[in-house]
């Protein structure tokens, strides 16, 4: 494992920004915290200000947005003259997210409003023909699309021909040509001037219904209830949460904990507690909506997040949390096959397996799982209908996106980010596509992607990490890329009382000088850590157990002294 020192800013600047932040001599604050902040491009006291505590009013003008004018008249114009509109949204979280939020404001505006999600096995992801055709059926003139739609060419030209107007609201990479929709909204267009590029598809969702809102006369502030289904989307989509994410997350965080409503109550099952963050409700509720589409239906989440009544949250809540538990038995099975799979694959610069009878649902996660076992790029195929469907994964600083666009002629469609994609492809190419792949990361690999690694923020001594520290780095929440939780350097420390815990002894316990710690997974570095002094990597947290609270160290890493 790669150890590797995040970069700092200009020391004139730390020191700038460090003497602004104490202007306040009974509210000193450590040189440590300005090296973070500058670390993070907040440089004045004005920005850290704003980074601290931020405010809605910074979020942009969603008419920067190219075609959000077209878009905002089409839906007045529907609701003026009562016309039926299908909101339409993947079966993810960012997509059922999206769609609760779309579908949940339009019934505000007492709009004829109702929602669609395909399902995965029969449909496939994005826009559909049996999504237009259900449309045409409903007497629908207007459907609005969320986290997918910018490359629905022909399903787009079909609703057109049908008198179905669809504007598109998404935020993946779109081709130079777009479809013919009679708007589309995505910031990654090339002739869009929207100034932040990184919303997530329910993003993208809040701007539009930000628009709507503003075109009535009213602000943001109206729409802060949503903010809690942006928030959940951000985290799940991994998306920045620099920027206008930030602002969005942090006021979304703030709600699920102060107003949480029935779906995330029921999901929570009152384990929230006060220092519960983005990082927390990523695995605790992301993974659960995730696992209606995968096992049962993705209308299942858009049922849940859009309920008002605690009772029909609870039942719904239950039923999903039954899905998840399938959802995790699916996936261990289908992990344990895919890893004996590729056991004499030790060559190979990729991962690329397949098999008819692996469940659709789960292959993403499968994909992650031997990405992590044997960090290299990876695709996981299995059968859907006539053809074969694959997730991708990859590993840091490799754009698996772009590997998979190289050997494109062997596949029927693909599309997704630097770090995750999905491929569709006819079984006479899945060979043809395996070489190509192979031989094209072969070619582009390099060795230091090939091996694990782990950044850090800064060198302190045991002594910095104190009760006062842990408040000030909370501050810095919400956490992940573009703003990752600190992590720091210890030197030539001690631990103590060392010993494997967890079922399977794959954890390490002990103590650091008067802070406990907690190693998830570094059970097999006992001897190391019981050496007379290490150098670990390691964040600062509280843990919360039975109403206890109790600072603690969470290693990332640890080797010999050096």
């Amino acid at each position: 494992m790669r150890w590797i020192e995040r970069q700092q800013g200009l020391k004139h600047t730390i020191d700038t920004l460090h003497e602004g932040l104490n202007k306040d001599p009974e509210k000193e604050v450590p040189y440590w915290l300005s090296q973070l902040l500058v670390a993070r491009n907040v440089e004045t006291y004005e920005q850290a200000r704003d980074y601290f505590v931020p405010s809605l009013e910074q979020l942009h003008d969603p008419f920067l947005m190219q075609d959000m004018e077209k878009a905002v008249e089409r839906i007045e114009s529907a609701l003026e003259h009562h016309e039926s509109i299908l909101v339409y949204g993947d079966y993810d979280v960012d997509g059922t997210t999206a769609v609760s939020l779309v579908y949940d404001y339009l019934n505000t505006r007492k709009a004829s409003c109702s929602y669609y999600i395909p399902d995965r096995y029969a449909e496939g992801y994005g826009l559909s023909e049996q999504g237009i055709n259900y449309a045409e059926d409903n007497a629908i003139t207007l459907i609005i699309t969320l986290d997918c739609g910018v490359k629905a060419y022909q399903e787009i030209a079909l609703a057109n021909e049908k008198g179905i107007d669809v504007i598109v609201c998404d935020h993946h990479l779109p081709e130079q040509e777009l479809p013919a929709a009679y708007a589309v909204l995505d910031p990654l267009r090339e002739d869009c001037d929207y100034p932040f590029k990184s919303l997530c598809g329910c993003g993208v969702g809040f701007k539009l219904v930000q628009a709507l809102e503003l075109r009535q006369g009213r602000t943001a502030e109206q729409l802060i209830h949503y903010l809690d289904l942006v928030a959940i989307a951000i985290g799940a989509d991994v998306v920045s949460v620099a920027g206008e994410n930030r602002i969005l997350a942090y006021h979304g965080v703030k709600h699920i904990k102060e107003h949480p409503r029935p779906a995330f109550e029921a999901l929570l099952q009152h384990k929230s507690d006060r220092h519960s963050n983005l990082t927390d409700y990523n695995f605790s509720i992301a993974p659960k909506i995730n696992a209606a589409g995968r096992i049962k239906h993705g209308e299942y989440a858009v049922a849940l997040l859009t309920a008002n009544d605690k009772a029909a949250a609870t039942e719904l809540a239950q039923e999903i949390e039954r899905f998840n538990t399938e959802r995790r038995a699916t996936e261990k099975e289908v992990t344990e096959e895919a890893l004996a799979f590729i056991a004499d694959q030790q060559h190979c610069a990729a991962t690329v397996v397949r098999a008819p009878h692996w469940h659709k649902g789960v292959i993403g996660i499968v994909a992650s799982r031997l990405q992590a076992t044997y960090y290299r790029p990876t695709i996981v195929f299995t059968q859907s209908g006539d053809h074969w469907a694959a997730s991708a994964r990859s590993v840091k600083g490799y754009d698996i996106h772009k590997a998979i666009d190289a050997c494109k002629e062997h596949v029927i469609q693909f599309g997704g980010h630097a770090f995750a994609a999905g491929i569709t492809l006819h079984d006479h190419q899945y060979e043809s596509f395996k070489s190509a792949f192979e031989a094209h990361v072969q070619h582009t690999l390099t060795s230091e992607q090939l091996e694990p690694s782990v950044s850090y923020d800064l060198e302190v001594s045991p002594k910095d990490l104190t009760l006062k520290a842990y408040r000030l780095i909370q501050r810095l929440q919400p956490f992940g890329p573009q703003n990752p939780e600190p992590v720091f350097l210890l030197r030539a420390v001690r631990l103590t009382g060392v010993q494997c815990v967890g079922a399977e002894k794959n954890h390490l316990r002990g103590q650091l000088g008067e802070l406990p710690f907690i190693g998830f997974k570094l059970g097999d570095r006992k001897e190391i850590a019981a050496t007379e002094k290490v150098d670990v990597l390691a964040t600062l947290n509280m843990n919360t157990f039975r109403d206890r609270e109790n600072l603690q160290l969470q290693l990332k890493d640890l080797r010999l002294a050096v």
